[in-house]
């Protein structure tokens, strides 16, 4: 229920915004806040107002639970609120700690003053929703802070330390303790004064010709670096009409965010939020489950991903134990993770002081018995299930009671690697992705056994080191790795029958993946690929592939580690360049086969390659492998460089419509080539479009 105390201090008004968890502006707060506001102006004995926020913040701004309803433009709106404020006879003064974000800072720069904690975290993030801030950021931000600090801020959607805009007109006074005595001192001081300052009547601080240079240079930046996100380049457009009347701007920023709000991008980008946080709740698990402490953490192997897995944790704060069995592998993981920190240090991400902080932490070891006091175990070696029962069987033995078995295994049966051990209510998948320390993206496997106490444990874990966590449940490849399995499949088959891998990857990254599938496979490793591929020949001969990539790797060409793969590299570079030898290869290819090359269009390229994956989820939701079609798309938003603003793929197979998914697929199958068997519309899909009914109503 939300809520606004207020208490009366020495002639302030003190209103705290009381609404969990965020004290979102939802409809009700809103009403609230003014009416507190109301009575506090109309309260003798209050000379000036102060409005904080109860817990750890300000306020995160708007109520999320309200996108997508009628409350959220319901009068009165956040604009009400702010000219209330704004309009008060009596001054009214924010005091922000915790995080200040979005509708919160907003309403704090419609007040007569400001007063900040210097580790509050301020920032207006609309734009990673595909929207603008639409209460005044655009026009009041600037006049506080000048162009070009206000358009990093908006355009960039990130959050600073207020401490950072200590010098700028944004803050009356950034405090390290006392916030409420600091802005109750401000608003006495204010109203003693007759004073109620209001940003709209300043100019934005920009010469004339150096402000239209500065825009320029912006929309340019913007156009290259986001070119399918209009949300980045109409934020510039609101910003830039700061410069002329504040009613104006104000209009146009209104117009601006209610436009943005119907594109597509917006009710994408708007999905991947409410994904990513769908993610986290379990079904089967209750909220109150108890969870294990974890404050050590080990991890089995010291190759790149076992070093990855390792810093993670490092980053956090939590000690790691590194087992290796020989002393040369250990020395060259050391020094791997070192030349990682060195790189985060040259770039300023990191002082010298943190990067020795987080090495001290680090623990090398060359016995399994160092792992005895550890809570929680990572095994990040080798993808053989032999090697895994060898690691799981020592680890059964050394590691303590009620501590967590975790592995990294991205294809392997998680209950077979359970069984290895006598705890397998212990076992966990904790399929992190390469490079382990960037990538966003942690595949929680819930085998059959697995406890919901460890499953809560890790989830939680997950949200401490920065991963987006989605479970999945047991099978080959689980979630990401099972679709992604037939998009390379799809791909090749383009290939064998008429496009070129160039031709593949370039409409595909054109279409908004980070990158194409052969370019990809180059990165990864093309041995990687081909090994599943002669596991997938014996477990599954029903299975088609084209063996092209096979003769590809016959000739060890297994990508960017050996110079060489669907493209060639110059010794010491990453650019992939086309190579005649490989058109050679593909065209002796197509002649064995007896296939005639085509021409294949880039729309085909597409809708073959990302139908794929649709197809192979829908089998995934039928066989309750992923718990939600969002996770799916979390997934691949997190983890496959899929394009945020396009919300992953079932959510792009619902702006389809599930019909016409279905009817393109059969005609798929039709086609000479590719795989008819692949291309029968899952049940699940089916049904579907049977029902004219999308992946995100189930």
């Amino acid at each position: 229920m939300p809520k606004v105390h207020s208490r009366l201090d020495a002639g302030v008004a003190v209103l705290t915004l009381d609404n969990p968890p965020v004290n979102g502006f939802g409809l009700e707060q809103r009403r609230l806040l003014i009416e507190a506001l109301d009575a506090a102006a109309a309260d003798p004995q209050v000379r000036a107002i102060v409005v904080t926020g109860a817990g750890q913040l300000f306020s995160g701004g708007a109520d999320i639970r309200e996108f997508g309803k009628p409350e959220m433009v319901a009068s009165p709106h956040l604009l009400d609120v702010l000219q209330v404020a704004e309009h008060s006879p009596k001054p009214v003064v924010a005091a922000i700690h915790g995080t200040c974000m979005g509708g919160g800072l907003e309403f704090s720069l419609a007040c007569h003053g400001r007063v900040a904690l210097a580790g509050a975290l301020v920032g207006l993030p609309e734009v990673k929703l595909g929207l603008l801030p639409g209460s005044g950021g655009t026009q009041r931000l600037p006049r506080a802070l000048g162009l070009a600090r206000a358009l990093d801020l908006i355009v960039s959607g990130e959050a600073v330390p207020a401490g950072q805009l200590r010098e700028a007109a944004l803050f009356d006074a950034v405090v390290d303790e006392d916030l409420l005595g600091a802005a109750c001192a401000l608003a006495r001081r204010l109203a003693h004064a007759g004073e109620r300052p209001r940003l709209r009547e300043l100019a934005v601080p920009d010469a004339p010709g150096a402000a239209q240079e500065l825009l320029a240079a912006r929309r340019e930046v913007a156009r290259r670096q986001y070119p399918r996100q209009p949300a980045r380049l109409h934020a510039i457009d609101a910003v830039a009409a700061s410069l002329g009347d504040f009613d104006a701007g104000m209009e146009l920023e209104r117009w601006l965010f209610f436009a943005l709000l119907a594109t597509p991008e917006s009710h994408a980008m708007r999905h991947a939020f409410f994904a990513e946080r769908a993610a986290a709740h379990l079904r089967g698990v209750p909220a109150d489950t108890p969870v294990r402490p974890v404050r050590l953490v080990g991890v089995v192997g010291a190759g790149t991903m076992g070093g990855g897995i390792a810093m993670n944790f490092l980053n956090a704060g939590i000690p790691v134990v590194l087992v290796e069995a020989r002393q040369e592998a250990l020395e060259r993981g050391l020094a791997t993770v070192r030349a990682n920190y060195e790189n985060s240090a040259r770039r300023g991400r990191l002082s010298a002081q943190e990067l020795e902080k987080r090495m001290a932490l680090l623990r090398p070891s060359l016995d399994f018995e160092a792992l005895a006091p550890c809570d929680l175990i990572v095994e990040a070696v080798f993808e053989d299930l032999q090697v895994k029962r060898e690691v799981f069987e020592r680890l059964d033995a050394v590691a303590r009671e009620g501590a967590i078995l975790a592995s990294n295994t991205s294809t392997l049966d998680l209950d077979a690697i359970a069984a290895f051990t006598r705890r397998p209510a212990d076992v966990v998948g904790m399929h992190f992705f390469s490079p382990a320390n960037v990538m966003r993206l942690l595949e929680v496997v819930r085998g059959k056994a697995t406890s919901p106490e460890v499953l809560a444990t890790v989830m939680r874990l997950a949200r401490g080191i920065g991963k987006t966590a989605v479970v999945s449940g047991v099978c080959d490849g689980f979630i990401g790795n099972r679709m992604l399995e037939h998009y390379g499949r799809m791909a090749h088959f383009l290939v064998e029958e008429g496009a070129s891998p160039q031709q593949v990857d370039r409409a595909l990254e054109d279409w908004g993946m980070a990158m194409g599938p052969f370019r990809m496979s180059d990165l990864a490793g093309n041995d990687i690929g081909w090994a599943i591929r002669k596991r997938r020949y014996v477990d599954k001969p029903q299975v088609r592939y084209s063996r092209l990539a096979d003769r590809l790797c016959e000739l060890g060409r297994f990508g960017q580690k050996t110079g060489a793969g669907w493209y060639r590299y110059e010794s010491g570079s990453r650019e992939a360049l086309p190579d005649p030898e490989v058109d050679a290869l593909i065209r002796q290819y197509r002649h064995d086969i007896g296939v005639r090359a085509r021409a294949v269009s880039d729309r085909e390229i597409v809708e073959r390659c990302i139908y794929a994956l649709v197809n192979e989820a829908a089998r995934i939701l039928e066989e309750g492998i992923a718990q939600r079609a969002s996770d799916i798309d979390m997934v691949y938003l997190a983890g496959y460089g899929f394009p945020v603003w396009r919300g992953g793929p079932l959510l792009w197979a619902d702006m389809q419509g599930s019909y016409m998914v279905a009817r393109r697929m059969r005609e798929f199958a039709a086609q000479p080539g590719g795989d008819a068997a692949f291309w029968e519309p899952a049940p699940w899909l089916a049904g579907l479009a049977a029902r004219g009914a999308r992946f995100h109503d189930t």
